[in-house]
């Protein structure tokens, strides 16, 4: 679902970065509907998270699992289909190479699961991917990874928000997920392309992932509610 259709709080998503289920669950009853999504980490989802997911469908949440996956063709294929079956609106996979982006295109079979591929981590540098081996700017790789996505057949990507305005004009039905979201004046943490929510809704993303600047905040819901203004400020 593109932007356009979406109420600014529908546009957040809330990552679900703790340590345990008690505390997740905690945050979403505190967060409930301040918030559009509800995103499940690797973290979680190696203690319980899927189970955890469908709790949350149950009771009408969107949920995004991020589970970044990558592995040979069945393996994907499978898991996917795994994941499809939670009831989950998004599902991440690596858009490394196309044999695995068509193993979760047949995994999704005709399920509403929405897959979106990471292009390059919000943590990375030019350099860090030098030492990968890859010669090629953030964005070039960024752009190139996009593409494999649309082509086979996804619904999205991930990328940041320094990315979000080239890829909006090359991608105008893809939807654009932007993680890395610092309100002004807060502190980057482990992250290193970031913006604001102002500054990626104007650059084109349709979903912003934001983790701790709601959930370590004195009032999550208050830290929620405050971003989807400025998010309808941006958008009006």
């Amino acid at each position: 679902m593109k932007a356009e259709t979406l109420a600014p709080n529908e546009r957040i998503v809330v990552a679900l970065d703790v340590a345990d289920l008690d505390e997740a669950r905690k945050l979403v009853a505190k967060l409930s509907d301040s918030v559009g999504v509800y995103k499940i980490g690797l973290e979680l989802i190696y203690r319980g998270g899927l189970g955890f997911a469908e709790d949350l469908v149950k009771e009408g949440r969107r949920v995004f699992l991020d589970a970044k996956l990558l592995d040979i063709e069945a393996t994907v294929e499978r898991a996917t289909a795994a994941i499809a079956n939670t009831g989950a609106q998004f599902l991440t996979i690596h858009a490394t190479d196309r044999k695995t982006l068509d193993a979760a295109v047949r995994g999704r079979g005709d399920s509403a699961l929405k897959l979106l591929g990471v292009t390059v981590l919000t943590n990375l540098d030019r350099s860090d991917l030098s030492e990968q081996g890859i010669e090629m700017p953030p964005l070039a790789l960024v752009q190139e990874r996009a593409r494999l996505a649309q082509d086979a057949g996804f619904d999205g990507i991930v990328a940041s928000g320094k990315e979000a305005a080239a890829l909006h004009e090359r991608l105008r039905h893809f939807l654009i997920v932007t993680p890395g979201i610092r309100p002004a004046g807060t502190d980057a943490q482990d992250q290193t392309r970031v913006v604001t929510p102002s500054d990626a809704v104007a650059a084109g993303a349709d979903y912003l992932v934001i983790g701790r600047p709601i959930t370590r905040a004195d009032d999550p819901r208050a830290a929620a509610e405050a971003i989807a203004a400025e998010i309808a400020n941006v958008s009006a």
